[in-house]
Formats: structure tokens, C-alpha cells, sequence
């Protein structure tokens, strides 16, 4: 039942459109079947809807790097188009980071780290116990593991800029779509990248 403002909604379109986008020019990413501007129950003020092909059981390096790239897409799209941020990618960025650190602390996908599972920093501290003792480790491997999240973070994230950067049309164009209709399905929003490509066509000629 909320009601969002006409820039809350602008706001909300863009976003939503920064994760789809980001998905759809990446290879190994899940195809966008929906996005929506329509608020949930849960209290997400819109989604973008992703369905694997098949059945997976395994996710490799770039796979990973790829969703996380998608969870940063929409505060890339917020920074790309309104030059600021909003609150509206807190659940992403727990999203991201929880990613990234498993890619480091559990599936030995830092060169950095190695291949040591160093478990779950998000284990619960007793009051009276040192820190260090109850994670497993020292204050300098910690450091290095925050260092190894931070830059798979900013690197998947420079990267969802750069592809959100490269189709500012069809950004556009989605934005214009869903805040008419409040949902775009997967035909409609690969339409707008058929369009894109004869443009580019056209002015090749």
C-alpha cells in the first residue's frame, strides 16, 4: 500500500532498471523475465525478476562476480542518471557483500587469500571473549579478507557503471515503459535492445 512521490517512482524505475540492464549484457547471468515498480509485501518498492534456465547446482568465478555486479546495478543506475544515492540499495549492498565474502572466506576465489575457508565472520561474539580467538584468525588476515570484499565490490561495480554508461537509450527507454505500465516483461525490455542495435545500424550507414 505505499504511495510513492512522481521522483520516488522515477527513482525506483531507474534502479530497477540498473539491475536488469547490468543482467542482460553480461554472459552467465539469468535472463530478466520481469521488472516492476509495484511495491511488495515485503517492502521492497519494486524487483527485478531473474529465472535460471535449467537447473544449476554450481556457480563458478564470474558467475558470482556477474550477480554481484547485477545487486550493485541499481545504485549505479541512481548515480548515472541523478548524480547521488538514495537508501533504496541496503538490501543490495548486504546482498553483495555477503556474496563477496563467501567468494573469499569459503570458495577460494581470492588469489590474495588462497585457499583457506576461514568461516563466517557473522558467527555471534561473547561478551569477555577476544575477537580474534572467536573468529579463528588474526587481525591481519581480517584486514587483508575486508580488503579482498572491498575489491571485488568496487570492481563489479565499476563494471555495472561502464555497461549501464554503454546503453543509456534503452535505460531511458525502460524507465519511460515502466513508469507507464509499472511492469515490463522479458519481451518488451529485449525489444528495446533490438531497437538499439538498428539504431547503431543505421548510423554506421
Amino acid at each position: 500500500n505505499a504511495i510513492l512521490t512522481d521522483k520516488e517512482k522515477w527513482t525506483v524505475a531507474y534502479h530497477e532498471i540498473g539491475h536488469a540492464l547490468v543482467a542482460a549484457k553480461q554472459t552467465n547471468s539469468a535472463p530478466v523475465q520481469k521488472i516492476t515498480i509495484i511495491p511488495r509485501t515485503s517492502g521492497a518498492l519494486g524487483y527485478t525478476m531473474q529465472v535460471e534456465e535449467g537447473t544449476h547446482y554450481l556457480m563458478n568465478k564470474e558467475e558470482i562476480e556477474n550477480k554481484i555486479a547485477t545487486l550493485t546495478g541499481g545504485r549505479a543506475a541512481e548515480e548515472v542518471v541523478f548524480d547521488c544515492v538514495t537508501t533504496g540499495a541496503s538490501n543490495d549492498i548486504k546482498r553483495a557483500t555477503s556474496e563477496a565474502r563467501a567468494m573469499v572466506t569459503k570458495y577460494g576465489m581470492s588469489d590474495k587469500i588462497g585457499l583457506i575457508s576461514y568461516g563466517d565472520d557473522d558467527d555471534e561474539v561473547f561478551i569477555g571473549r577476544d575477537l580474534a580467538h572467536t573468529r579463528g584468525y588474526s587481525e591481519d588476515v581480517a584486514k587483508a579478507i575486508d580488503s579482498e570484499i572491498h575489491r571485488i565490490i568496487e570492481e563489479c561495480h565499476e563494471n555495472a557503471v561502464k555497461i549501464i554508461s554503454q546503453h543509456m537509450d534503452v535505460l531511458h527507454g525502460c524507465a519511460k515503459l515502466l513508469l507507464e505500465k509499472e511492469k515490463v516483461h522479458r519481451e518488451e525490455f529485449e525489444a528495446l535492445f533490438t531497437m538499439e542495435n538498428q539504431g547503431e545500424n543505421n548510423e554506421s550507414i
